[in-house]
């Protein structure tokens, strides 16, 4: 089956696992930590933080909104998340994609923010085989939506830009692959982001959404 896309870059965090509630229980939880009581906690206004933005962008807003140090918050944050993204699963049916994406001669690859607790949970759930190569903010590379880790990944694996697609959960995804000289696809559960922002080549909100568009011929 010929496909548009042959090369796939993949986020990680809200797009391939839903990571999201575990991530906003555990830093409700190192708010409480901090003594900020639970009747003060908004957790839909954490999670949209979290999506429309980033976690950094979540630690500043919220340690400032409380007056609690974000540096004790991010500590606590990250220890008490370690132990929620061993349960993380993939989103329904996203197996499956890649799995069928592979077999139509597809090319996955990960980029991620996430260190390798990322690597970890693609072992545990058997996909990580059918992943040519993985980035991890373990490896010295700026963050999303500069395109260095991206530029890395082409190169070394002589990616062609014209058939290839950086998929994730914000514009900040897309516009990684933007710069990089390729496709963007917006993965959006809920439609908290303003895709305008990035305009990307393929905008869904569910899996089967996302089979659709890339499965296409």
């Amino acid at each position: 089956m010929a496909m548009k896309y042959q090369t796939f870059f993949w986020d990680f965090d809200g797009t391939l696992f839903d990571t999201y509630p575990g991530m906003v229980a555990s830093f409700m939880a190192a708010l409480q930590q901090q003594r900020v009581s639970e009747l003060e906690l908004d957790e839909v206004a954490i999670y949209e933080v979290m999506r429309r933005h980033s976690l950094g962008t979540a630690i500043r807003q919220f340690s400032a909104e409380f007056g609690i140090n974000a540096d004790r918050l991010e500590r606590d944050y990250r220890a008490i998340e370690a132990t929620h993204v061993t349960d993380a699963q993939p989103f329904d049916g996203v197996i499956d994609l890649l799995t069928q994406l592979k077999a139509n001669g597809g090319q996955h690859f990960l980029l991620t923010h996430r260190d390798k607790s990322a690597i970890e949970r693609l072992e545990n759930v058997g996909i990580k085989k059918l992943f040519t190569d993985i980035i991890t903010s373990e490896q010295p590379f700026p963050r999303k939506p500069d395109p260095a880790s991206l530029n890395a990944l082409v190169q070394r694996h002589h990616v062609s830009l014209k058939m290839a697609i950086m998929i994730g959960d914000r514009n900040l995804d897309v516009e990684a692959g933007h710069h990089a000289g390729m496709a963007g696809g917006l993965f959006d559960p809920g439609r908290l982001i303003d895709s305008q922002l990035s305009r990307p080549e393929i905008d869904v909100t569910n899996v089967s959404g996302l089979a659709a568009a890339l499965l296409a011929d």
